[in-house]
């Protein structure tokens, strides 16, 4: 297994509610981004390249404008803070941010344990909130389950890569001072702990996944 397939939606998903480790607002989001992403970046799971937000204005909502700032690795927040702010759209000042997406390459190991990268193996997500900070951290790629998308069991696979997911939210949770609750469940699966859970097989080949891919 050399080419990854990536789900259009999450396989797992872990959140995080803010209220007592960090205050809301974009200052708050994105010292919060720049924490959480050097620590998936010392895992080798996420290698930020680009951290980017869609615009709303309050009792407006969405006004249909994204933005995308390049990032060389680290999240420098006070750097930042300065581009967000000259990238406000000119003609709503009143614009505000909202949910950073912050996304690059990540490190995974194949069955014989050779290194890959692959975009988007991680992506995190911060919400500037006024009133609750909260962070989401996502996977999109079979690796991390106990079978592939099309239903094979690929035990190397699980072994040499989810042990190293499972670690790394461990240690968000430490960071942030507070447990990740499991994200929705999705058609290609859901959190259980810090791992993906397995789905209900006895003796036989998972769910094939791949009329969704």
């Amino acid at each position: 297994m050399s080419v990854l397939m990536r789900a259009p939606e999450e396989c797992a998903s872990w959140e995080w509610e803010l209220d007592n480790a960090a205050p809301p607002g974009l200052a708050s989001a994105l010292s919060t981004a720049a924490r959480m992403s050097e620590l998936l970046r010392n895992h080798h799971l996420l290698e930020p390249s680009q951290v980017e937000w869609f615009w709303f204005v309050y009792g407006t909502g969405g006004i249909g404008i994204k933005t995308t700032l390049p990032v060389r690795g680290r999240l420098d927040p006070a750097d930042l803070a300065q581009r967000i702010e000259r990238s406000r759209p000119t003609g709503h000042p009143d614009a505000q941010v909202g949910n950073l997406t912050v996304s690059g390459r990540g490190t995974w190991f194949d069955a014989a344990g050779e290194e890959r990268h692959e975009q988007d193996l991680v992506v995190l997500s911060v919400d500037p909130d006024e009133y609750q900070l909260t962070a989401d951290v996502a996977v999109f790629h079979d690796i991390w389950g106990h079978f592939d998308f099309r239903g094979f069991p690929h035990p190397e696979i699980y072994k040499r890569n989810a042990p190293r997911l499972a670690t790394a939210l461990a240690e968000l949770d430490a960071l942030l001072g507070t447990t990740a609750v499991a994200g929705d469940a999705t058609y290609f699966g859901r959190a259980e702990g810090h791992g993906i859970e397995k789905p209900d097989v006895i003796d036989g080949p998972g769910p094939d996944l791949t009329d969704r891919l």
